[in-house]
């Protein structure tokens, strides 16, 4: 057998026994005080260059590609993160994310800003640029924090989960004005360009496209199942292609493709909603979630009067099951 087939055979056979593992003591580590991340981490610690080498890849020489398989699961985390989230906008309780996202990142930024200039003595576009990288709590991937289902009514949870979906709105424009003050990124005379693409376009883009595509792609999908009792069995092919066009095309806009797919999520869950309930106001929430609880229970997909439900527990139970594989 030669190196390279040994090498191929010894990863198939680390990845089998990982997840095996990992599914039989799913249970024992759901009591620990552990997130499955730190697991992994551990793991790849060890078959890492301070381990038994089996893993010796450069993480400059490999940016790329390490960016790209981390752009795909952010992403699928964030539309999973955004179909958890059943409340309508309306709620006062997406004031609390809405806060974390935008005046406490900002302040964040600011205030790491400062240390960066004053105490490490770096340039204003780089402390701006450390701040924007340190700021967001992402708790994205930390799913043991996010809500456990679409009916969890947890406060804190619920704002953990809706500030990993927003912090991007404001963390980015940091970004390109810290490249900006680098010289790395036109910011326009007076910043004008800065102002209108990178902050007002990008943001207000990216949740609308996201928004627009959930929202008809779901009323398509309910339509054909309700009325013609088509495009059954197609939950997962809905996911993949939902999240690669909101991203695709937010990309394409020059807008941010992460808001534009968290935004996906919760169009489409809106769209499930609706078509549950047929009432959006706060009033409407515990309705919702009985409403919710009991489509828990379906299982025929070709169920029409509850097609919404299964619909969106479907697609976000087949999100979860990537996220978890691309965590790992």
């Amino acid at each position: 057998m030669t190196q390279s087939q040994l090498t191929f055979s010894l990863w198939f056979a680390l990845i089998g026994a990982l997840l095996v593992a990992l599914a039989l003591a799913s249970t024992v580590l759901q009591r620990l005080p552990l997130s499955t991340a730190m697991l992994y981490l551990a793991v790849g610690l060890a078959i890492g260059p301070l381990g038994f080498g089996l893993m010796d890849a450069d993480p400059i020489q490999e940016s790329l590609l390490l960016e790209r398989l981390t752009e795909i699961v952010v992403i699928i985390s964030l539309f999973s993160a955004g179909l958890k989230l059943r409340t309508p906008l309306t709620d006062r309780r997406w004031l609390l994310p809405v806060r974390l996202a935008t005046g406490s990142m900002t302040l964040t930024i600011g205030m790491v800003t400062l240390a960066g200039v004053y105490g490490l003595g770096l340039p204003l576009g780089a402390a701006v640029l450390l701040g924007a990288v340190l700021a967001p709590t992402d708790p994205v991937l930390a799913s043991d924090v996010q809500v456990e289902h679409p009916t969890d009514q947890d406060r804190l949870r619920f704002g953990l989960t809706g500030e990993a979906g927003l912090n991007d709105g404001t963390a980015f424009p940091f970004v390109m004005l810290g490249l900006g003050l680098l010289g790395l990124h036109d910011l326009g005379v007076n910043g004008w360009r800065w102002w209108v693409l990178d902050v007002a376009w990008a943001i207000a883009g990216g949740l609308a496209i996201g928004a627009l595509l959930g929202t008809l792609v779901g009323r398509l999908i309910v339509h054909l199942r309700q009325a013609h009792r088509e495009t059954i069995g197609t939950d997962d092919y809905l996911a993949l292609g939902l999240i690669a066009l909101s991203y695709g095309l937010a990309l394409s806009a020059r807008t941010y493709g992460f808001l534009a797919v968290f935004a996906a999520g919760l169009a489409l869950r809106r769209v499930e909603r609706l078509s549950s309930t047929g009432d959006e106001r706060p009033g409407a929430t515990e309705g919702a979630t009985e409403a919710a609880g009991e489509a828990a229970e379906i299982e025929d997909p070709s169920d029409v009067e509850h097609s919404p439900e299964y619909m969106a527990r479907a697609v976000l139970g087949f999100s979860e099951q990537l996220e978890r594989l691309g965590t790992i």
